[in-house]
């Protein structure tokens, strides 16, 4: 299920289309629900969780030997070698184990990501979808994507290089701002239509259209 409704979809794609009167540029936006499932940091913690149980028990073995005792093996039991080996490494896997499924959870897996780690990540994934949808596909070499991730709570603007050239990273900056500004809102398809008319704006200045100017990227909203 996507995030936005047809209704929603043809504001965005709306927004496209009358940008684009006025430029020879063309705006390609994404909707992703995340620019990726982080399953390498999601592993690192869970590791790192299995080794502090192992370590805990290794440095304060009684309290959880008294537990054990307590259930299974009563207060005269004595600990072998290979007991306390075989307990250490059980509750290695019992913390990795757990935290896995508790990591299951996309509200926990990306709230404890690292900020700059979804940063990192969704830029990256935005230049990937620039590269497939836009980069080059134009004659003019003037394709923009503008890319928001939900998950991660993070936009992205992409430009070719004949924009690049151009406008300065600030300018886009600007652009980011107003159009995050609605979607903190909760008005999703109203931020990309605000973003995508600021953006649209910047390329008429730079890039005005042409005469026999034609259509080369689609207008819609793509949701991924």
């Amino acid at each position: 299920m996507g995030y936005l409704t047809e209704e929603q979809h043809k504001i965005v794609s709306d927004a496209v289309g009358e940008a684009e009167l006025n430029t020879s540029g063309e705006i390609l936006t994404v909707l992703a629900d995340r620019s990726d499932g982080y399953s390498d940091i999601i592993q690192l913690y869970c590791a790192a969780i299995g080794f502090t149980a192992m370590s805990a028990f290794a440095a304060f073995p009684q309290p959880f030997m008294n537990i054990w005792d307590g259930f299974v093996g009563g207060w005269g039991h004595e600990w072998s070698i290979g007991e306390l080996a075989s307990m250490t490494i059980g509750l290695g896997l019992l913390a990795y184990l757990a935290s896995t499924l508790i990591f299951l959870s996309d509200a926990v897996r990306f709230a404890l990501i690292p900020a700059p780690t979804k940063t990192t990540r969704v830029h990256a994934q935005a230049v990937k979808h620039f590269k497939v949808g836009a980069e080059r596909r134009t004659r003019g070499k003037t394709g923009v994507l503008i890319y928001l991730s939900m998950r991660e709570h993070r936009a992205e603007i992409v430009a070719d290089d004949s924009i690049a050239e151009k406008v300065s990273p600030e300018v886009w900056g600007e652009a980011m701002a107003d159009m995050l500004v609605e979607i903190k809102a909760g008005k999703v398809a109203e931020g990309m239509a605000v973003g995508v008319r600021d953006v649209g704006f910047v390329l008429a200045q730079h890039f005005p259209r042409d005469e026999d100017d034609e259509n080369e990227l689609p207008d819609r909203l793509i949701e991924v």
